[in-house]
């Protein structure tokens, strides 16, 4: 008879759910488990032990397919460093452009409620009926043509 611990157990112990453990089965992050004679899978401490590593790398920002090469590595246990380096190279790379772009969108959100807050403070709103001054840049009119 096979050992090993079910499903709702790894879920519990991982803090993750049912199915996204067996969605890391079905990508092939996680092997295969075992089955009792009911057919329930049954997990090993290594199987525990991936799944950890899974959502730590995923703290990281790693992305699956950077997972399942991480996994590939791990596994081999030749020389790892450098293209773990390179990995974490690509992924710094990825995060600090998107750091400009959310640097870029706070600007623009400063721009668009101090807009709202000049509208609002000067009366220019106006009654309801009323565009107001970013819907009216968003829609791209900027007020102008108008009378």
């Amino acid at each position: 008879m096979a050992h090993g611990v079910q499903i709702g157990k790894v879920a519990r112990a991982t803090e993750m759910s049912v199915d996204t453990i067996r969605f890391y089965e079905k990508e092939g992050l996680l092997r295969e488990p075992e089955r009792s004679e009911g057919g329930f899978r049954l997990y090993s401490a290594r199987d525990i032990e991936t799944l950890h590593f899974i959502h730590k790398a995923q703290e990281l920002g790693f992305s699956l397919a950077d997972i399942r090469e991480l996994l590939l590595v791990q596994d081999e246990r030749t020389e790892a460093c450098p293209h773990v380096r390179d990995l974490i190279q690509s992924r710094l790379t990825a995060v600090r452009g998107k750091i400009e772009d959310l640097k870029r969108l706070e600007r623009h959100l400063k721009q668009a409620l101090c807009k709202c807050e000049d509208a609002l403070g000067d009366g220019k709103a106006g009654p309801a009926h009323e565009q107001c001054p970013v819907l009216e840049e968003i829609a791209g009119s900027n007020g102008k043509g108008k009378g």
